[in-house]
């Protein structure tokens, strides 16, 4: 289950106006929706700027994450580079047909929504479960890739009686790259 948002998407829409704004915003659903359809996954639903995606694996969710936040933070020449937040997490939930399209309810649905809160753009933010998948650890571990998983631990809001070990992933700091991490 994966859920992102455009981070300062309000901001945007202040500085360049409504009807710019509102140009880039269908772009970056069109770079997402790409993505998440060659990653074999399914765009569920849309809620402003959020999308939720839904993938039959979690590297392949990842990868495909990371390939929309990559594209949407090099646009072409002479526009402003987007940031996505992301949050994943992976197991039961419950599918049902409601309007006519296929939705998602319970509480990985509700804690993937959470992880999208915590993200900074420059990451994604993942559960144990999809931490612990050996194709995400495959990934994240590529020399090809030069991603880190950084642990932490913190109580969900809605999960106040338990405290979750989540896993930041995103680019290796390096000399060229340190000033981009937030």
């Amino acid at each position: 289950m994966l859920f992102t948002d455009l981070r300062h998407s309000t901001q945007l829409y202040r500085e360049i106006g409504d009807a710019t704004a509102f140009g880039r915003v269908l772009n970056h659903f069109d770079v997402l929706k790409k993505a998440i359809a060659e990653a074999d996954g399914a765009l569920v639903k849309t809620i402003g700027d959020a999308v939720m995606g839904v993938f039959r694996d979690s590297a392949s969710a990842l990868n495909a994450v990371l390939t929309a936040q990559q594209i949407l933070a090099t646009p072409p020449k002479g526009t402003a580079p987007l940031t996505l937040k992301a949050g994943m997490h992976s197991g039961p939930c419950i599918a049902v047909t409601l309007n006519d399209r296929l939705d998602y309810f319970g509480s990985t649905v509700n804690m993937a929504a959470r992880l999208e809160g915590l993200s900074t753009g420059n990451d994604v933010i993942i559960s144990r479960s999809v931490y612990d998948d050996p194709d995400v650890r495959e990934l994240i571990n590529s020399s090809d890739t030069n991603l880190q998983a950084v642990p932490f631990e913190i109580v969900l809001k809605g999960f106040d009686e338990e405290r979750f070990e989540l896993w930041r992933v995103g680019k290796k700091a390096t000399a060229t790259n340190i000033s981009e991490v937030d």
